[in-house]
């Protein structure tokens, strides 16, 4: 069995999908139960996950993902949206499921949403913006691990236009934005990438024990 760190060291951005091979239900679904149970800041959850096979939806972001071929070749295409504005029902609706789902009373719960709105409700809509869009990434780490561990391949991508993704996704209407997005699928023998060794900092560079 592989270990933690050859499985990082097999994971690389998959420039090129092969298009003929298709993730299972049973792996995808894996992967997004690895985003579900990702941790998060308060436990909020300030997002969500797009799951997108449609391959017209996923030509017309093509273009506007600058022209990058995984967009339609790779088997899935997530797209992970952060709550870019959010007001009280964001800590209610959280309360309620904690108290569903450990049968805690809500009022008991009354203090620890107080603490938190006091925290969150009055900061500007940019830090909303800019909080939530930290959390998405903790969700993306562990869908990117959790795909190696099966080995399959992903490629996180930040070269693409938020407001057209948004438009196409039907998302403003959410109070959800685009923050990053995740081809996952099968690398193609023609992508020659995954033979180039990684590029990393030493240890002693990167890191300082105090």
């Amino acid at each position: 069995m592989n270990t933690i760190i050859d499985t990082l060291n097999w994971r690389y951005a998959t420039k090129k999908f092969d298009n003929t091979k298709k993730v299972s239900d049973e792996d995808l679904n894996t992967l997004l139960e690895a985003a579900r149970l990702s941790p998060s800041s308060y436990g909020l959850q300030p997002y969500h996950v797009f799951v997108i096979t449609d391959m017209e939806i996923r030509k017309k972001l093509q273009p506007v993902s600058w022209n990058q071929t995984q967009v339609v070749d790779a088997s899935h295409l997530l797209v992970f949206a952060n709550k870019a504005e959010f007001g009280s029902e964001l800590v209610d609706d959280y309360l309620q499921n904690v108290s569903s789902t450990r049968g805690m009373d809500m009022e008991n719960l009354k203090g620890y949403g107080d603490f938190m709105k006091s925290k969150l409700l009055d900061l500007p809509v940019e830090s909303k913006d800019v909080w939530t869009a930290k959390q998405v990434y903790i969700a993306l780490g562990n869908v990117m691990t959790a795909a190696a561990t099966l080995e399959i391949d992903t490629c996180p991508m930040e070269g693409f236009e938020a407001d057209p993704y948004d438009e196409i996704l039907g998302l403003k209407d959410k109070s959800l934005r685009t923050a990053v997005v995740l081809p996952i699928g099968y690398r193609s023998e023609e992508d020659q990438t995954q033979h180039f060794a990684k590029v990393r900092y030493s240890k002693e560079e990167l890191f300082t024990h105090i």
